[in-house]
């Protein structure tokens, strides 16, 4: 497809979804006698409130958090109710039907203009001495599961195990031996941040890594597009293989390959408790955490842009398509060069009801993709979580990354990572609808 293509396919899809922008207001509009613009209200009205009594249930305790609980449950209900009863179900639920088909269209005709942009493999010959290095406790016991380790001793690949007994073996010690015996590629079966501590060794001898998607998560895998559902099919890149490019983060001299994260997830993951009771845990410590009366105060720097306070930050390496604090979004790459900032600062229930109402265009959103971010507090030491791990660091913290420093090696033939639909910029859509020029969308076209 030419870029000329690309231009004229977005902006058909571009029109559909003005078409059918008009085709809801109609909707509301001829529905008006009947309470229609009611409906446009209090949908709204109800998911505003869900939002406040969300941000209540989290930031308060006692009665208000029961209250809160509440609210956040019966807004959205006691809306149906209302469409049921009044005979204005029909109205609503043509509204927005017709408001996520022209979400669709509109993700649709930036889709057209810029496809994701994949890393691109080249072909290299399997290694001749590969080492895997396999967590046996890691994603419930996926290694054993999917027998990993007769199937990679079967395609020659020596096979180091952790998790087997009562110590702690370290991974970066067993990949630097590894290394020293001759070992011509690095893999590892296992979580994010033991991916992280092995890729950095691969990367400082310039030698090949392997992911096998054994963790529980697997956000490194995910993005690398492999399959997550059988971790099996990660070994097929020992004999049919091709070697990716790719970044690594760096948050004071440690790699990671997916987020670092800073404020209140990072506070609570310290707590031993965590691991067992995640959503006890943080219901706990969530209300000083936001109220400002736990954690300490960060200051951020993202290259020129500076961030006052957030009550959640994450850097990820690379950015994700839309605006997760959580990271369970997809980055559609891992070579741009760049870090993903996503800051969260909600201070009441008002923020909070645009929160919902907005999602990551709400006020309490920073998003950015700096090359460098440093994070200073009002404290020594600070709690930060590395891709999951948690640790205390000293102040200032700095994150940056470092450019196609990993030689990833993944198969030939994989499922590709998931599409992930991008932020819907509704100025970007009306002038690409009405063929207004637009530098961005001449250079997007020809990026694909």
């Amino acid at each position: 497809m030419t870029a000329q293509d690309a231009v004229a396919r977005a902006r058909r899809w571009a029109r559909l979804a003005l078409l059918l922008v008009l085709g809801c207001a109609a909707v509301v509009a001829g529905g008006a006698g009947s309470g229609g613009w009611v409906v446009l209200l209090t949908g709204l009205a109800g998911l505003a409130l869900a939002g406040a009594g969300v941000w209540w249930m989290l930031a308060r305790r006692g009665g208000a958090r029961i209250v809160g609980g509440v609210i956040a449950v019966t807004s959205p209900v006691g809306v149906l109710v209302l469409y049921a009863t009044s005979g204005l179900w029909v109205v609503a639920v043509g509204a927005l039907a017709l408001w996520g088909a022209a979400l669709a269209s509109a993700r649709q005709s930036l889709r057209s203009l810029r496809r994701p942009k994949g890393t691109h493999g080249r072909r290299t010959p399997p290694p001749r001495r590969p080492v895997l290095i396999m967590n046996v406790r890691s994603g419930g016991g996926k290694v054993e599961k999917f027998d990993l380790v007769a199937r990679a001793e079967a395609l020659g690949a020596r096979v180091v195990l952790l998790g087997t007994g009562e110590g702690w073996t370290d991974p970066v010690a067993e990949a630097r031996k590894a290394v020293a015996e001759g070992a011509d590629l690095l893999g590892v079966a296992g979580g994010d941040g033991t991916q992280a501590l092995v890729a950095a060794v691969a990367a400082e001898h310039d030698v090949p890594f392997m992911v096998i998607a054994a963790g529980t998560r697997n956000h490194f895998a995910m993005d690398l597009g492999l399959d997550r559902t059988d971790p099996a099919l990660s070994l097929d890149a020992l004999t049919h293989g091709v070697e990716l490019r790719v970044d690594l983060g760096d948050v004071d001299g440690r790699a990671f390959v997916n987020t670092v994260s800073f404020g209140a997830y990072a506070e609570i993951v310290q707590n031993p408790e965590y691991r067992e009771a995640k959503a006890a845990t943080a219901l706990e410590y969530l209300p000083d955490l936001l109220q400002g009366g736990a954690g300490p105060t960060l200051d951020v720097r993202a290259d020129d842009t500076l961030l006052h306070a957030p009550q959640a930050l994450l850097v990820s390496n690379n950015a994700y398509a839309r605006a997760d604090p959580f990271g369970g979004g997809r980055r559609p790459r891992l070579d741009a060069g760049l870090l993903g900032v996503i800051g969260v600062r909600v201070e009441g229930a008002a923020q909070a009801a645009e929160l919902a109402l907005l999602g990551e265009r709400a006020s309490g959103i920073t998003t950015l993709t700096p090359h460098r971010v440093v994070v200073e507090a009002d404290r020594d030491r600070i709690s930060v979580a590395v891709d999951g791990e948690a640790l205390e660091l000293p102040t200032p913290v700095v994150c940056s990354v470092r450019p196609s420093v990993l030689r990833v090696r993944v198969p030939r033939h994989r499922p590709g990572a998931a599409y992930a639909p991008p932020t819907v910029d509704w100025r970007r859509i009306v002038r690409l609808a009405l063929g207004h020029h637009d530098p961005r969308t001449i250079k997007d076209a020809y990026d694909v």
